[in-house]
């Protein structure tokens, strides 16, 4: 595509690729019969989110809103078939980062910021902080009562949600960057 740093990714088994471009009078898009060149400048608002799915636990998700077209959603992996969900780590990472680079120099007014909604967050760190109490609490009483076995199963079952849970609202905590400094836990490492 020119020479120009791109990067596309299937959102659904069946539907059409969505491909992506950084030219210099801003970013190109595609899907399907669709298609459009949005200006750097007339980018209003972007979020880096952490968005696992059923069968892609490591997931990560750029959105990008403009006045002049409905919202544009890029994630870091691809559909390869059916059932089948490929991790684009490195080309996700240096394409969110290098449209990062050329919005701060476009001098953008966009808004950007990290995780899901406030409200949404806190009430969800609010209802996952009392279920860990609560299996914890469950697994002391099993203690107490030399109830092992089921000790054990709520403990396996705590350690699995606040492991796989936690990294969730680690990553997901709303806040606002600036573009010289997208933050790295919204971003797929290997």
């Amino acid at each position: 595509m020119n020479g120009e740093l791109s990067y596309s990714f299937k959102a659904s088994s069946f539907g059409a690729p969505w491909e992506f471009e950084l030219r210099p009078e801003g970013l190109k898009w595609s899907a399907g019969r669709r298609s459009g060149v949005l200006d750097y400048d007339k980018i209003n608002r972007v979020r880096l989110s952490f968005r696992p799915v059923t069968m892609q636990s490591y997931r990560f998700q750029t959105e990008i809103w403009s006045e002049e077209m409905p919202k544009i959603q890029i994630a870091s992996t691809s559909w390869r078939g059916i059932v089948e969900q490929t991790r684009q780590d490195e080309p996700y990472t240096a394409f969110v980062v290098e449209l990062h680079r050329r919005l701060a120099a476009a001098g953008t007014r966009a808004r950007f910021s990290t995780g899901i909604p406030s409200i949404k967050y806190w009430t969800g760190l609010v209802i996952f902080v009392a279920i860990v109490l609560g299996l914890a609490a469950v697994s002391v009483q099993a203690l107490r009562t030399e109830e092992w076995a089921g000790a054990a199963l709520m403990g396996g079952f705590l350690a699995l949600f606040v492991w796989q849970l936690g990294a969730f609202f680690r990553r997901n905590r709303p806040e606002v960057y600036l573009p010289e400094a997208v933050p790295q836990n919204v971003l797929p490492h290997r």
